[in-house]
């Protein structure tokens, strides 16, 4: 394995060498979302920073009307208020109701369902720096 210019290039089984591109923000968001588990819910914030991206909030909004396939549902505004208007907000409900999310008025229980994920590395060729004592 060598590392290129912004690429991972890769021996595959046969012995030639594939580019692998490191994952973008994009997949890191999308993976991101993948792991808060049925039953749970994050906030946008909570998600860009678990996909290595703090501040990007706009970017797991902007993810998740172009992606298909997620679970949508689970990821709300801060303190657990749906920021979705009218029928979109209604099926958000709806769907976190169905796995068990309970809801004190219009925002969710944030201290039960809260799932904090753990950060998603950028990149598997970084190498951390040692100090020596």
């Amino acid at each position: 394995m060598a590392a290129g210019l912004g690429r991972i290039v890769m021996a595959d089984s046969s012995g030639v060498d594939c580019a692998v591109s490191p994952p973008t923000m994009r997949t890191r968001i999308i993976a991101a979302i993948r792991k808060i588990p049925r039953g749970k819910v994050s906030s946008y914030g909570a998600v860009a920073r678990a996909a290595g991206h703090p501040g990007a909030a706009r970017q797991v909004v902007g993810v998740l009307r172009s992606a298909f396939g997620l679970p949508w549902q689970r990821v709300l505004g801060a303190g657990g208020e749906i920021k979705l208007r009218g029928d979109s907000a209604i099926e958000q409900r709806l769907r976190l109701e169905a796995e068990g999310v309970v809801f004190r008025g219009r925002c969710v229980d944030m201290k039960r369902h809260e799932f904090k994920p753990t950060r998603i590395k950028k990149s598997a060729t970084r190498k951390r720096r040692t100090t020596k004592a």
